[in-house]
């Protein structure tokens, strides 16, 4: 699976940004995808994603002010962010977890990454 983020940019305090992730590849064996996001000096987190049973879960920080959404035509999957505030500034990373079954009748689990979009909000 290969992941493309795009939509990142610079943003006033308030202001809004959607960012894109699109998903190429063997996209009918993922089983959740979302968002992270790592700010400079902190550890990468979750921000918003898909379960694989089609729940939604958000950080506590992003709750109201972000939503995550997907097209299953389109294979893209989008995050809206409203209310931006500055400690929002990061590098959004697409995560994708995909689940297939190798010859051994295994189940392999992996995690793909996007390549990471930068969203800096000024204060």
């Amino acid at each position: 699976v290969q992941l493309q983020a795009s939509g990142g940019g610079l943003v006033q305090a308030g202001g809004s940004l959607r960012l894109s992730c699109a998903a190429s590849g063997r996209t009918n064996s993922i089983n959740g995808i979302g968002w992270y996001r790592q700010a400079p000096g902190k550890q990468r987190e979750l921000v918003a994603a898909f379960s694989s049973g089609g729940s939604t879960n958000y950080a506590d920080s992003v709750k109201g002010r972000f939503t995550i959404s997907r097209d299953n035509a389109k294979n893209t999957v989008y995050l809206q962010m409203n209310n931006l505030k500055p400690e929002d500034t990061a590098v959004y990373y697409c995560s994708a977890d995909t689940a297939l079954m190798d010859e051994y009748d295994q189940w392999v689990l992996q995690r793909h990454w996007g390549q990471g979009t930068q969203v800096t909000v000024s204060s």
